[in-house]
Formats: structure tokens, sequence, C-alpha cells
């Protein structure tokens, strides 16, 4: 199974995305599954390197790494990247710099899409 999943929110402030992330680390586990990730508007700053958080609290960068280490495609849209000021040598590891033509190419491509 081929899944989808986009992301619109920030990392912190809403569960939105952190919810997101943890359907799709745990569809990642999954034998014979696909994940495909794509990071849009605020969900953007998800992919930043070097995310500090209280002790305790979920990291984004840490869950994000645990679906590329499955794995897991991550694709950030440019066009919100360049809104925020965040640049490719910014991102965190696995995630790169995508387009809107990928995520059309993507929805194509799944068997199932989930927005977060």
């Amino acid at each position: 199974m081929k899944v989808l999943i986009i992301l619109n929110d920030p990392p912190y402030g809403t569960e939105r995305s952190y919810n997101g992330l943890r359907i799709a680390g745990s569809l990642a586990k999954q034998e014979g599954v696909e994940v495909k990730l794509f990071l849009l508007g605020d969900a953007a700053s998800c992919a930043k390197k070097a995310q500090k958080v209280p002790q305790g609290y979920y990291n984004i960068e840490v869950m994000l790494k645990g679906i590329t280490r499955r794995q897991g495609e991550i694709g950030v849209c440019g066009t919100c990247m360049d809104a925020r000021g965040i640049t490719e040598e910014e991102l965190s590891d696995g995630a790169r710099r995508s387009t809107l033509n990928e995520l059309t190419e993507w929805t194509l491509w799944a068997d199932k899409s989930m927005v977060f």
C-alpha cells in the first residue's frame, strides 16, 4: 500500500502535525507500506533542523527522521519555504525542497491520502 500524508500546520502550537507524524511513523513500520510526507504552509517549519524543545516534549525533527529511516520520503513545498525564509541548508536530514508538481505526482501515486 502507498500512503501520502500532507501536513499543513506548524510543528508546535497545535497537535495536527504531531498526530500526522504519529500515524506516518506507525504506517512506515508496517510491512509492504510505503509512506510519502509532504509539508505545506506552516508545516514547512516542521523540517527545520536543530530543533530544541523542553525535556519531555515531543520533537518533530526526531519524528521526521523516523520516517526517513524506514525509507519514507519527505518533500517540503519550496514556495512555502521561501515565504517563511527557510533555506535548503536549514532542512533536517532526509527532508528536501519539493514542488507542487511533485505533490501532484505523489497524489496520483498514492492508494490513500491523509491531510492534517
